[in-house]
Parts: C-alpha cells; structure tokens; sequence
C-alpha cells in the first residue's frame, strides 16, 4: 500500500508520521480539536514560544490571571491535539460584528500538513455559531507564509492601517 494514502477507519486512523503498532501495520491516531481551558494554559505559552511567536506577554495580556480573565469573557481557544501533545492553537473573539481569528500556531515539527486550516475551519465554524459571517485576521506584512495561508482559505487583504496605542508594553 502507498504510504501517503490516508484513509479512514472507525477509530480514526491513518497511515504515516510517528506511529504505533497495531497488528504488523503502523497507524497513528488523528489530530483532534477540543476547546481549551486556564487548565491547559501552560501547554499554550509552551507551544507558542516553541513555534516562535514573539509577541507573547507573560507580564500583561498573557500572564494566567489576565488568560482566565479573557476566557471568562468569552474568548475562545480552540486546540489541535496529537495524543496528549498539544500540537496547535488558535484565539477565537469577535466584537459582535466581525470575528477574530488571532495566534494560529502550529508545532514546527506538524506544519504543512493541513492542521492550520483545520483550525481556521474549526474557528469559522465557532463564529458561524455565534451568529457572524465575516471572518477577519491580523498578519503581520512581513509573515508571508501565513498570508499565503489565509488567502488559500478564502481571506481576501485589504489596505488598512493598523494602530494602536498601549498604557504599557507588556499588554
């Protein structure tokens, strides 16, 4: 059998990448999402410094305190899990009007494999859900893997400017 064929069984299995044995064929479970809590937070800002994103805040908007403050307010974070590894994450918000998808991080060692626009999907359908149909992202210009990303997924750019002004500089 081809080993980049995948296919299904009722356990959800498929075929390649770190495995286990079942019989004398290698099978590894698929991806699952699931919401993500204040419990899960330290597995977060791990994967977010692992996979390099460096506008994390560990002193203001990030510390756990404001994390469990944001998810009280209705925040999401929707997880894509391997296992018991956390292998991606994505911040779903909106304001009523538009949502926000915001850190869509996937593990350096699971990129390009799909996981980040099953989580753009997973993200959309949680706006869908609430009721919105415009879908919104901040990329910063220079990340043009992702603008790449967001535009096979339908996201159209648009010429706006984005600013912003802080009390402090670590919120």
């Amino acid at each position: 059998m081809n080993e980049s064929v995948q296919f299904e069984v009722s356990c959800a299995l498929y075929w390649w990448g770190n495995s286990r044995e079942v019989g004398s064929e290698r099978f590894q479970t698929m991806p699952s999402l699931r919401h993500l809590t204040i419990d899960d937070y330290d597995a977060i800002i791990r994967l977010w410094k692992q996979a390099g994103l460096e506008s994390v805040r560990l002193e203001g908007r990030d510390s756990r305190d404001a994390f469990a403050a944001q998810l009280a307010a209705g925040q999401k974070i929707i997880g894509l899990e391997e296992g018991s590894q956390l292998i991606g994450t994505v911040v779903v918000t909106h304001d009523t009007r538009k949502g926000w998808i915001n850190r869509l991080v996937i593990h350096p060692e699971y990129q390009r494999r799909g996981h980040a626009a099953k989580l753009i999907a997973a993200a959309e359908q949680k706006l869908r859900a609430a009721g919105l149909q415009i879908f919104a992202v901040l990329i910063e210009a220079d990340n043009n893997a992702s603008r790449e990303l967001f535009a096979r997924e339908g996201y159209k750019s648009h010429d706006v400017v984005y600013m912003s002004k802080r009390d402090s500089g670590d919120i």
